[in-house]
């Protein structure tokens, strides 16, 4: 049958071309065809129920045709038809990546961003989608939000947080409170200056979203600096292509070495998508281990990383404000760079409580929210 048309298909070795309407003429690959038959996923879980493992041979079609808008194919040596609406192999005709309602263009911004920075109240988070929905869309375009009239409680920040996904410990634990300790295991539990960073480069795969209550904040200095890594790695990629090369290309080291831990990691400074943009940045000099890259590489990669570092620290890019009792600055740890001024530990009160949740949730949640999906 190779070569025979059938209604609007061409059978051919390993598949068979479909007149698609308004598009033409698309290639579907047999075993593709086989294993993605919609009777291949469970009506209940969504999951793929069918083994194409089982299948010792190229599949084959029996009879293939087009019947009331829906590829029908009776496959040889099994006792099974196939049905495909039309409208579900369009998408995968020319190979492409399925489109991705959570994959927003981001938006950069600068210095002067603090007056627009998305706001939403906590008990209208709890009570409205589309609440939760602009919180999502600020997170996912400009990476940063803050949600105001938080509760002077614990559980509100992790009501707060599990609205987004489940809390992501991470070797501080589930929670981290920001505030003096007397014996402090992290720059964050001091009052000195604490640098621009990421957050615990050290695990293989570092928070997505960073949660930081403010519960108490009444003390000399202490201004909050944030600032979009994006942004500035964009500026480097167009100022200078070779350190954003280098820097977007090799991965360094990253440690945590502290009572009975020795976290290790290496991590790319500058992230790039699957489109090639840049999705964040990883830097973290208190937590960045001894370079061990071969030392001629190390003639170019480090005027590249001091580069990229002092541009973090431009005034073009950092933004400065202080966080308020009753605010939870929420933000996406892969791509907003933070850090703090030093302040007076004497002079009142200061403490933030934080903690985690992934990105990959928050993608999730807002894909259910805003499409129907394959099986609705």
């Amino acid at each position: 049958m190779d070569g025979a048309r059938i209604e609007a298909v061409v059978l051919e070795d390993n598949g068979l071309t479909v007149n698609l309407p308004e598009t033409g003429p698309a290639y579907f690959n047999a075993w593709w065809l086989r294993d993605n038959c919609p009777t291949s996923f469970d009506p209940e879980t969504r999951e793929r129920s069918f083994d194409v493992f089982h299948h010792e041979a190229t599949p084959r079609p029996a009879e293939a045709g087009i019947d009331a808008g829906a590829l029908v194919i009776r496959w040889a040596g099994e006792d099974h038809v196939s049905r495909y609406p039309l409208d579900l192999l369009r998408p995968y005709a020319a190979g492409t990546r399925r489109a991705d309602p959570a994959d927003l263009p981001r938006r950069p911004w600068y210095a002067d961003h603090y007056a627009d920075i998305t706001r939403v109240s906590h008990p209208a988070l709890l009570e409205n989608s589309d609440e939760r929905q602009r919180w999502m869309e600020a997170l996912l375009v400009e990476g940063v939000a803050i949600v105001t009239d938080m509760p002077d409680t614990d559980e509100g920040l992790t009501r707060t947080a599990s609205l987004l996904g489940a809390i992501r410990p991470s070797f501080f634990g589930a929670y981290f409170d920001v505030r003096t300790h007397i014996k402090p295991t992290n720059l964050a539990y001091t009052s000195k200056a604490l640098e621009l960073h990421t957050d615990v480069p050290a695990e293989e795969l570092s928070p997505g979203i960073q949660y930081l209550h403010c519960r108490r904040n009444s003390v000399e200095g202490g201004r909050n600096l944030f600032l979009d890594g994006t942004a500035v790695a964009n500026d480097l990629r167009e100022s200078d292509p070779e350190a954003f090369r280098l820097l977007s290309e090799t991965e360094v080291p990253f440690y945590k070495e502290h009572d009975g831990i020795d976290m290790r990691a290496r991590q790319r400074v500058i992230e790039l998508d699957h489109n090639g943009e840049v999705a964040g940045v990883t830097i973290s000099q208190h937590m960045a281990d001894i370079f061990d890259l071969p030392q001629r590489l190390l003639d170019s990669y480090y005027p590249a990383f001091v580069k990229f570092g002092r541009l973090l620290q431009s005034d073009k890019y950092v933004m400065r404000f202080t966080l308020a009792a009753g605010e939870c600055i929420s933000f996406d740890n892969h791509r907003i760079v933070h850090g703090r001024a030093a302040y007076s530990a004497t002079s009142g009160e200061r403490h933030l409580r934080g903690t985690y949740t992934d990105r990959g949730e928050l993608r999730g949640l807002y894909r259910a929210m805003v499409s129907e999906g394959r099986f609705a």
